[in-house]
């Protein structure tokens, strides 16, 4: 593995050997300093930043400090020398003169000025290619559902053709992390781990998102999901989540021990007072039976016409525990399933017959989405659900 660094001393002597006496006094070609820090910033899901500062010794005049990158992937658009401050007592005067890059090289040369010999420090940034992260997610639910324990981790892949001792890695949230990088080398690390996250079970009736479980008796699937708050009072909210794979479990309380896999699911980039599902399969113990129980057309003028719709819903839900039903109608969709679609906007209203306790959810509800919330009392003692049924009556305006 040949390291990034400045020129070969084999090089300066020749250099040397061919300059006159008073160049040979102003311009040294520095051998590589050790790296005295690196700092790796992943934050930015385009590009990977690499900040290293080494310490440089400077002669009195002008000093060619050579960078070299062949075979790593260093942007050489990207590449930015910077003089921090002298180091020591002697307060050295030191300024980047010039940049010159040598023909057919991955090489560039910096010329630079000190006021008196010394040493320096310089830092080096670049942006790197082939240093990646990806994030992975695991949620632990607690026994009765109500919270869960999320752990973040970053794993990091190196195939930079480059390695990096101690090094300072910023994922963009979460404290840094001190971890040597090793060359074609991937390693995963915990990022944050956040106890006490309430979260919500939803249990989801949505033609149009999840479709039908059984078409040919009009059952809907019903999706179950975890759903919780990126948020401060959540006991999250320091950070956006970023997308990732979580593989979420069910903690089996003091008898049981230990946990039960209960499946993964992509969690999607979730910025901060934004809400994350999590998927965890249909569920076969609540039924939502979905017809069109009346579709008329109704002439307003012209060509004009309203279209009177009434979707009905029979819902028995067959679990041991009261539960909420969310169920979701999109007017597009309603529109589209007895009329066709006719690619505009739908105009609508809600009718008198529609019998969600409450009307649509205010907060989540759109000009074109409304969503409703039953609440569900448990099976009976001997096994049997109570049938209820609800109307959503809509006119379809101005349609033609």
């Amino acid at each position: 593995m040949r390291k990034l660094q400045f020129s070969w001393p084999l090089l300066a002597v020749a250099t040397l050997m061919c300059l006159p006496p008073s160049a040979q006094a102003r311009i040294k070609l520095i051998t590589l300093p050790p790296r005295e820090r690196v700092e790796i910033q992943l934050d930015n899901p385009a590009a990977t930043l690499v900040e290293e500062e080494r310490i440089v010794p400077l002669v009195k005049g002008e000093n060619q400090v050579d960078f070299s990158w062949a075979n790593t992937q260093i942007n050489p658009d990207t590449i930015v020398f910077r003089v921090i401050a002298p180091v020591g007592e002697k307060k050295l005067d030191v300024k980047v003169l010039s940049v010159s890059y040598p023909p057919n090289e991955a090489a560039l040369v910096w010329s630079v000025g000190s006021s008196d010999s010394g040493s320096a420090r310089v830092r080096i940034s670049y942006i790197l290619g082939n240093l990646n992260k990806t994030f992975n997610y695991r949620a632990v639910a607690a026994k009765d559902e109500s919270s869960l324990v999320l752990s973040q981790y970053m794993r990091l892949q190196n195939f930079a053709n480059e390695e990096f001792g101690k090094t300072e890695l910023w994922a963009g949230m979460g404290k840094e992390f001190l971890k040597p990088v090793g060359l074609n080398e991937t390693k995963e690390m915990l990022v944050t781990r956040s106890k006490d996250v309430p979260i919500r079970k939803t249990y989801t009736a949505s033609i149009h998102e999840f479709g039908f479980l059984d078409q040919p008796q009009n059952k809907l699937r019903i999706p179950m999901h975890y759903v919780l708050k990126n948020d401060k009072a959540n006991h999250l909210g320091a950070a956006p989540l970023p997308d990732g794979k979580v593989r979420i479990f069910i903690d089996g309380g003091a008898k049981d021990k230990g946990t039960t896999f209960v499946g993964e699911d992509w969690g999607k980039f979730t910025p901060i007072d934004d809400e994350m599902k999590l998927y965890l399969g249909v569920a076969q113990d609540i039924v939502v039976k979905r017809t069109i129980d009346k579709n008329e057309n109704q002439r307003v003028a012209g060509n004009l016409t309203n279209q009177i719709v009434v979707v009905k819903y029979e819902i028995e839900n067959f679990k041991d525990q009261a539960v909420t039903l969310d169920i979701a109608e999109s007017l597009r969709h309603i529109r589209n399933e007895v009329r066709g679609d006719s690619g505009r906007d739908v105009e609508w209203e809600m009718g008198k017959d529609t019998t969600f306790i409450g009307g649509p959810d205010k907060e989540k509800s759109t000009f074109d989405q409304l969503l409703f919330h039953v609440k569900l009392p448990a099976r009976g003692a001997d096994g049997k659900a109570e049938k209820f049924t609800h109307k959503l009556h809509v006119i379809i305006k101005n349609e033609w």
